[in-house]
């Protein structure tokens, strides 16, 4: 789903996703550290790459992920 934030920080993002969608999906490595994620209600799947050709690959095990992640839970997928 495009929404027309591109261009936004993290933060914004984060701010904006909630309450509009159930998990925020990202290959940020550094977003744990950078942001206050205590209290958010939106789930947060970290992939420990942006390769596309891995993420592709890896499309079930993000699918079971995504599906099983529980709200606020910030969770980082291995991506082989």
């Amino acid at each position: 789903m495009r929404c027309g934030w591109g261009g936004w920080k993290n933060g914004e993002l984060l701010l904006r996703a909630e309450g509009k969608f159930e998990c925020f999906i990202t290959s940020d490595q550094n977003l744990r550290y950078q942001q206050n994620l205590r209290g958010r209600a939106i789930s947060i799947l970290e992939l420990s790459t942006n390769k596309w050709r891995r993420i592709r690959a890896a499309a079930d095990d993000i699918r079971s992920a995504v599906n099983t992640i529980a709200p606020g839970e910030y969770r980082r997928l291995e991506i082989p």
